[in-house]
């Protein structure tokens, strides 16, 4: 999807707005020292996830890790796993690489640019493992909902991407959200429900994070959706 902007062209409609976080003097750091190392370019191409990382294994790509807490927890808790983190937020970014230095991991990159153009270009047809998407920005306002990242042709670009089997963890603390998600995902052709026709997880196989964590004191609910890519249905 694009819209125009304020000379008439036309522009992708994004799913984030790049927010001027101030950065802590640990991840101006991190990003000044360990950027290169760890950060993958992208220029459109494929990414060289081979040459990157020591083993060939699963591949787990998380979009928008926010500050990167449970992704950490997770590469470190599953080093036979790689996992690829997409953020475009410079101080989740710097906490994140500072997380990888700390702990000496060799299993985590990062890509700082828009997912959708890192799944379409960077990642090629049935390489991913498994899709995860934490509590994205529900763009709650009607006027808003086209930059919600869930969307049908990006579940559809996800999907491409999977290997067969493969799966989409997504999980929000937005209600309407929620079932805004299992209405797109459960519509998708080629996935289906791993849990059963309009289940949730219950107990989601994850890490919390802090903003999870505040919620739930505020009294929010969560809903995570687990779907796989249907192993019948080939491209």
């Amino acid at each position: 999807m694009s819209e125009p902007d304020s000379t008439g062209q036309r522009r992708p409609i994004r799913s984030y707005v790049i927010r001027a976080g101030r950065l802590t003097d640990c991840q101006r750091k991190a990003l000044d020292e360990h950027w290169d190392a760890f950060v993958l370019p992208f220029s459109g191409e494929a990414l060289p996830l081979s040459s990157v990382f020591p083993t060939q294994s699963k591949l787990i790509v998380e979009i928008g890790f926010g500050m990167g807490d449970s992704l950490l927890e997770m590469a470190r808790n599953n080093p036979g796993v790689n996992y690829l983190g997409i953020e475009v937020h410079r101080p989740g970014v710097g906490k994140l690489l500072h997380g990888i230095v700390e702990h000496g991991l060799t299993n985590l990159r990062i890509v700082c640019h828009d997912a959708t153009e890192v799944l379409a270009q960077g990642l090629g047809p049935e390489t991913i493992d498994r899709v995860q998407i934490f509590f994205p920005d529900p763009w709650p306002k009607k006027k808003h909902q086209k930059r919600r990242i869930v969307q049908p042709a990006f579940m559809e670009l996800i999907r491409t991407r999977l290997k067969p089997g493969g799966e989409i963890h997504l999980a929000t603390d937005w209600q309407h959200y929620a079932e805004y998600m299992m209405e797109v995902l459960q519509c998708a052709p080629g996935l289906e429900n791993g849990l059963g026709v309009d289940q949730y997880w219950a107990d989601p196989q994850r890490p919390g994070t802090n903003f999870e964590r505040r919620g739930k004191r505020l009294g929010h609910g969560v809903w995570d959706l687990l779907f796989r890519r249907s192993e019948l249905h080939r491209d």
